[in-house]
């Protein structure tokens, strides 16, 4: 499989420093903003086509945080979303299994590589082109 170089993170760690001291949000700073323990997260990629969004959350382990796993549950539930839990080593794009959220359900992990995460993504776009949630003024059909 080769890789697109022109979709790469413009960013050199030994010029500009670390990039998860110097650009990630510090998101205890809203804390006080938010009710009981519910605090922001942050998604690895998002991506929308035809108003149907698709997530990928990274991690090098199994385990959703409670806060994320609720979130995912209740965004796929009331939003046309599907949730990609890719578990691997994202320095190698290593891909080990893949979880599913769809509506409202967090399905389990299924035993994956970066193919077939490739695979997932693409049969992912082919259906949100043809089941579209919104369409675009010059798509609709005036008749």
């Amino acid at each position: 499989m080769s890789s697109d170089s022109t979709i790469v993170m413009n960013w050199d760690c030994r010029r500009q420093g670390c990039f998860n001291r110097k650009k990630r949000l510090k998101f205890g700073v809203f804390k006080h903003c938010l009710p009981g323990n519910i605090s922001f997260t942050d998604v690895d990629g998002l991506v929308e086509i035809k108003g149907n969004l698709l997530l990928m959350e990274w991690k090098d382990h199994q385990v959703l945080s409670t806060g994320q796993r609720i979130l995912f549950e209740r965004l796929t539930l009331f939003c046309p979303a599907t949730v990609l839990i890719v578990e691997g080593d994202a320095e190698y794009m290593m891909v080990s299994s893949i979880r599913t959220a769809w509506e409202g359900r967090i399905g389990p992990p299924e035993q994956a590589d970066l193919d077939g995460l490739c695979g997932y993504i693409k049969d992912w776009a082919d259906w949100a082109f043809d089941n579209p949630v919104v369409r675009h003024p010059r798509e609709a059909s005036w008749n």
